[in-house]
């Protein structure tokens, strides 16, 4: 596949989460992977999206042939990424020294939610414990009420995923000028947390509330939020420069001097908020849509799954596509030059893997 890590040798160590969302961003961008799944575990680990682009080699790990199997995969590989729980892949001997020791350039990428050392390393938790620990899950939800989960976007993928590809990349970059690997610990938690930078930015400076929805950001703002309409549906409003919320304004045939002249009062807030619910209550989304779409007001239609693949924007732009029957986002980013591409199922006999590895 062509793109811009053409070239590029990664094994996966088949499991669940990020650490294959993080291979299949390396494969959408032309890196030659290669999943190892125990025997039995395969169409287990193979979600139809997040394992598209490269073949899966069924090895048992618990026996010597399997190891040593992977071992030699790895004295060709640039890149080997693993998710287990720390001390799993030791147990296994295919932890960092044995496999640095066979590829001394390897750059061995962990991903866990709570790092490879730490009080909680080796406790059990999934993408909402590490999101809690990061100080980010606290901040979102409705005032009064407990934090909402944000999905999984922010720990598994966001804090997890992006920023082992970004880790292991940074390592590659240094391994090709130094000659030596090294391990890329990537902690969910941390993950979370740098995410969080610009809100604790915030909190330094007094500008962040610990309250939910009290916040410019957190849905406290009126010119920042998510609305209600006639049916059903909903809009989202992003306002923030004077100039842009003057336009929402006058688009919308409001006229009260109040919300026009005191937008950043915090304490009128709530009112505001109120009056624009109202507003919005009195028509359908698609009226908002003809009526503030594509303007400077900052205005998107909130869009479910099945409705984001079919709007006009995305259709232009190719954000979707549709492989095996299964409607999924296209690659990103964009490259000009060497454009990567979002591959399919990729069915191949361990003859064919163990001849296009080298081995």
């Amino acid at each position: 596949m062509p793109g811009p890590l053409q070239g590029l040798k990664v094994i996966e160590m088949a499991g669940l989460g990020p650490a294959p969302f993080c291979a299949m961003l390396l494969a959408d961008q032309g890196a030659q992977v290669l999943r190892i799944a125990r025997p039995g575990e395969a169409k287990v680990v193979s979600e139809p999206v997040t394992a598209r682009g490269r073949p899966t080699l069924p090895l048992d790990l618990r026996q010597p042939e399997g190891r040593d199997t992977v071992l030699r995969l790895v004295e060709e590989a640039d890149v080997l990424i693993e998710g287990f729980r720390p001390g799993v892949m030791e147990r296994l001997g295919l932890g960092p020294d044995e496999c640095l020791a066979r590829r001394p350039a390897l750059v061995y990428g962990r991903m866990t939610g709570w790092g490879q050392h730490g009080p909680l390393a080796q406790a059990a938790g999934h993408d909402i414990n590490y999101v809690a620990l990061s100080g980010a899950l606290h901040a979102i939800g409705r005032k009064g009420e407990p934090p909402v989960p944000p999905l999984n976007l922010v720990g598994d993928f966001g804090g997890g995923a992006m920023f082992l590809a970004f880790g292991v990349m940074a390592a590659v970059f240094e391994a090709r000028n130094s000659g030596q690997g090294q391990v890329v610990d990537a902690a969910m938690t941390d993950g979370a947390a740098l995410l969080s930078a610009m809100m604790y930015g915030f909190r330094g400076r007094q500008m962040w509330s610990l309250g939910r929805e009290e916040n410019m950001l957190d849905g406290g703002a009126h010119f920042y939020a998510c609305y209600e309409c006639a049916d059903g549906k909903s809009v989202a409003v992003g306002a923030i420069e004077p100039q842009f919320y003057a336009l929402l304004l006058e688009r919308c045939g409001i006229t009260d001097p109040e919300l026009a002249q005191m937008q950043n009062d915090r304490q009128r807030w709530p009112e505001f908020k109120q009056k624009l619910a109202a507003l919005f209550r009195t028509r359908s989304r698609d009226a908002w849509c003809e009526l503030l779409e594509g303007s400077d007001a900052c205005f998107a239609p909130v869009l479910d799954w099945d409705e984001a693949p079919r709007h006009p924007h995305n259709v232009a732009r190719q954000t979707f596509i549709e492989q095996g029957g299964v409607v999924q986002p296209n690659a990103a980013p964009r490259f000009s030059r060497t454009p990567g591409a979002a591959g399919g199922s990729v069915q191949a006999s361990p003859e064919d893997i163990f001849r296009a590895w080298g081995v």
